[in-house]
């Protein structure tokens, strides 16, 4: 598809997330057939309302677009001045088709500025899914208003969908009335760009002693379910405890004092380790190859970028049976799947990952599958 013109709508690496890594190893493998130009978000909100504020605007990331891939960085919530500079991009690159990067509602009038400009240029419109819906937008009701006016406007005549998992393409139909075949599911690819480090050197950086490993990792969030994950090792045989030790690494967004309580409060708080901080590129090689197994014990979700990356280690996963993430972690032989919210289930798998120090393949499944997949969904469209 050499003559095919693409835009990408997605977060700059101001507001760093896993969205802004997914948009830059997409633009980059769609770039290799296509013609690919970005549009990055640079400010996403008042800083002072980010829980991450610490690290936005930080170089804490080592990934880069293409020099294939043309990018206007950026356009910000605020300031009708980058609005007509995005719009001067598309003027000049024209795509065919432009790919929405969905994941929060409070972006939203920038994405319907986005779509109201391509109309002129008969540029079809494209949205990816990350997120059905955001708890913490439907939990506050004026959020919820604009969530739902707001998606009801973007999402309106759209000539397709994408999401990662079945489930969601589902919940997706069902939820905003979409017809099912308008939706396709195109598989999240691995993130797979960071080098993987001897065990033993490895936890000499982290000055890490203790035999058995525990790791989650990610931003804390409520949904995220950590205090299962703390009940759970709490409950594993003595043994077992005083030779491990559970690392919890990631920016506390939510219910900072209550998780600090809880770890405070834990008879076994000495084998306990939070790092509460955002964790650079360099830094993550280091966690994900010091560790044993990898707990991701999540309430809900659709997908994990967490998952991603802890699959290209060939780490075994622990991981709840929730939304996208058995889906998407079928192929993969060290996923083990428990029930959410399951403090025993998750004990139970630990006692069996204790002493094993098998590695597993990471899912075949690539990046250029994955943009022949993305080729067959634009081919119809334009």
């Amino acid at each position: 598809m050499n003559n095919v013109k693409i835009c990408i709508v997605g977060p700059s690496k101001r507001f760093l997330s896993g969205i802004s890594y997914y948009t830059i190893r997409l633009a980059n493998a769609l770039s290799i057939s296509a013609a690919v130009s970005v549009i990055c978000f640079r400010r996403l909100l008042p800083e002072f309302l980010f829980p991450g504020r610490a690290h936005v605007g930080k170089d804490i990331s080592h990934l880069e677009f293409s020099p294939d891939v043309q990018v206007f960085n950026g356009m910000d919530y605020n300031n009708p001045v980058t609005w007509y500079g995005a719009y001067r991009h598309l003027k000049t690159s024209k795509p065919d088709v432009i790919i929405l990067q969905w994941w929060t509602s409070s972006v939203s009038h920038m994405h319907l500025l986005l779509k109201i400009m391509g109309m002129p240029l008969r540029s079809k419109l494209i949205i990816e899914f990350h997120e059905v819906v955001d708890p913490l937008e439907e939990a506050i009701l004026p959020l919820r208003l604009y969530s739902r006016l707001m998606g009801r406007l973007l999402r309106k005549d759209a000539a397709a969908y994408i999401t990662h998992s079945e489930s969601d393409r589902k919940l997706i139909a069902s939820r905003y009335g979409i017809n099912h075949g308008r939706i396709h599911v195109i598989p999240h690819g691995l993130y797979d760009q960071y080098e993987i480090i001897d065990k033993n050197i490895a936890r000499g950086k982290l000055s890490i002693k203790d035999g058995f490993v525990i790791l989650s990792f990610g931003l804390i969030r409520r949904y995220k379910g950590i205090p299962y994950l703390i009940k759970a090792f709490e409950q594993l045989p003595e043994h077992i405890i005083q030779n491990s030790r559970l690392l919890i690494v990631g920016e506390v967004w939510e219910d900072r004092k209550e998780l600090l309580d809880r770890i405070n409060s834990s008879p076994f708080k000495q084998k306990i380790t939070l790092v509460d901080r955002y964790i650079p590129d360099s830094e993550i090689p280091l966690y994900l190859s010091a560790v044993d197994v990898i707990v991701l014990p999540y309430l809900r979700a659709s997908q994990s970028g967490i998952a991603h990356i802890a699959m290209s280690f060939g780490k075994p996963v622990i991981v709840s049976e929730v939304g996208g993430l058995k889906e998407s972690m079928k192929s993969y032989g060290g996923a083990f799947f428990v029930p959410a919210g399951d403090s025993d289930a998750i004990k139970k798998e630990l006692i069996k990952q204790f002493g094993s120090q098998k590695l597993y393949n990471p899912p075949t499944i690539g990046w250029d599958a994955i943009r022949e997949q993305y080729f067959k969904v634009i081919s119809v469209q334009v």
